[in-house]
């Protein structure tokens, strides 16, 4: 998954023609030993670093979009002027000095302009996170990055750091990532940030008139504003054996570390549910040599989500690698050597893992009185009811500016920038969150990239092939475009993001 660019192009600190430097125009090349991207935008120009500092991607294969570029592969969005990253990516990319000598460009070296720190709100001197997942630690980040020099805490029900948690179904699961690859940080990062990273840290309720989180144990924290990014939790199995130690769940570093502690003594796998959790699971189990059955009750997998046509594609890739489908079925009861199916036929099976569905974790919000809504209601600046309280990811409900409801969505990269925005809005910026929802889905050697919130349409237009997995799709409802899903075709997802971006009211 991790790529590098590789020196190519022109050496820009012999410099390049200005006449090859177009507007809106990217040029690829190198200077002092790194891959450079040259571009200009709005008559000015840059000289950036050419590689994401999420998982390597091409920049130069990405897009330009105001005085942004965009990677390819995860849309990490990163400033022309500063360097700074928008998630995914968590470091900005370096930034080059340019001067323009006559006709030619020539790139001098890397610049020691700094990102400019935002004006902290007066008085605002303790924040409290409660949610040590993908949402409250880009907050955490973002807020020490935006200038914040008060008492940051970051309460993680966890036993582990933040991690990537979109590899604990992929390849760290398959068994094709190592483990020092899934902390987004290393535990020295968070002193040397000074986040006080409490871990095993369990919020038993907030105290709204005395602003203070009351953990589990007895300890309290006080705050000035509070952010819940408190997630989802698994839905549990409500059938006979569900109990039983060879049944998973994954949602932690320490769920998948437990399947993969399981498999010296699996070789047969059922996996329930065929959404993405559970085809990402089949495919990892699969590439580590299990025999692997999907469960589902639904006609064709990520049909709800993908449509029929795209979804039945994903099951034949799926078969053509060795995954058997049980579908219109439900799980009955679990045996510790077998799964009974509602027709009555029964599957060998050493491992199961359920993957069917979450709930928001709404608990500390209800004692709390926030307003609930199928999560918790927010506005467009991510603030609660409560003034000073914010909620991002999984658990919150947001206005969505292009379908005018209200909506919540379960993507890491949602709740990343939703975190980034709403730590900004704690330190008294007034930013709105109208960031497209996009993520990644991994089926062996396919991906899956989608942007935007299409829950239902009306009627679906697609351009290329399906069958030839290399295509992409527009669910319209009503004759506007919701959302975009494209196979083998990373800068038309980025476009469409950008689309949808601008189609906004």
């Amino acid at each position: 998954m991790s790529g590098s660019t590789e020196l190519s192009g022109p050496d820009l600190e012999q410099g390049v023609a200005e006449s090859d430097l177009g507007e809106g125009a990217m040029l690829l090349g190198h200077a002092d030993g790194e891959a450079v991207l040259l571009a200009r935008s709005a008559g000015q120009v840059f000289a950036v670093g050419a590689t994401c500092t999420h998982y390597g991607g091409p920049l130069a294969e990405g897009m330009l979009v105001g005085d942004t570029v965009r990677c390819p592969w995860h849309h990490a969005c990163f400033s022309l002027r500063s360097g700074a990253a928008v998630a995914p990516a968590l470091n900005p990319i370096t930034c080059f000095d340019v001067e323009q000598r006559g006709d030619r460009l020539y790139v001098l070296g890397k610049t020691s302009k700094q990102q400019d720190a935002a004006t902290v709100r007066s008085g605002l001197r303790w924040v409290v996170i409660v949610g040590g997942g993908a949402a409250g630690h880009a907050a955490a980040e973002a807020l020490r990055r935006e200038g914040f020099i008060g008492k940051l805490t970051l309460l993680s029900a966890d036993s582990a750091p933040p991690v990537d948690r979109p590899n604990l179904s992929k390849d760290y699961l398959a068994g094709t990532a190592p483990e020092e690859w899934i902390p987004l940080r290393p535990p020295e990062f968070y002193e040397a940030n000074q986040i006080q990273l409490v871990l095993g840290a369990r919020a038993a309720r907030v105290d709204v008139a005395s602003k203070r989180v009351i953990l589990e144990d007895g300890s309290s924290h006080e705050y000035d504003a509070l952010l819940l990014a408190t997630g989802a939790e698994p839905i549990r199995l409500d059938i006979p054996g569900a109990e039983l130690p060879h049944v998973r769940y994954l949602r932690t570093l320490a769920d998948s570390r437990s399947i993969i502690a399981a498999l010296g003594a699996a070789k047969r796998a059922v996996v329930l549910g065929s959404g993405f959790i559970g085809l990402e699971v089949a495919a990892s189990l699969r590439k580590r040599g299990l025999e692997v059955h999907v469960v589902s009750p639904d006609a064709r997998p990520l049909e709800k989500v993908l449509g029929p046509e795209l979804g039945e594609r994903l099951r034949r890739v799926h078969e053509q690698h060795g995954v058997s489908f049980h579908l219109q079925k439900r799980a009955t009861s679990i045996s510790a050597s077998h799964v009974t199916l509602s027709d009555g036929s029964q599957l060998e099976a050493e491992l199961v893992v359920a993957g069917i569905g979450v709930r928001p974790s709404l608990s500390l919000a209800e004692t709390a009185g926030l307003t609930l809504d199928r999560g918790i209601a927010v506005s467009r600046y991510l603030e609660t009811n409560v003034p000073g309280i914010y909620a991002a990811g999984d658990v919150a409900r947001f206005p969505d500016p292009r379908s005018g409801e209200q909506i919540r969505v379960e993507h890491w990269v949602v709740a990343q920038r939703q975190g980034q925005v709403a730590a900004r809005n704690m330190l008294g910026h007034r930013d709105v969150y109208d960031f497209v929802p996009f993520f990644w889905s991994a089926h062996f050697d396919v991906t899956v990239s989608y942007v935007g919130h299409a829950p239902s349409w009306d009627s679906v237009e697609v351009d290329g092939s399906i069958e030839g997995l290399d295509c992409k799709i527009e669910y319209r409802r009503g004759g506007r475009t919701l959302a975009v899903a494209t196979v083998n075709r990373d800068r038309q997802s980025l476009e469409a993001e950008v689309a949808l971006q601008s189609s906004a009211p």
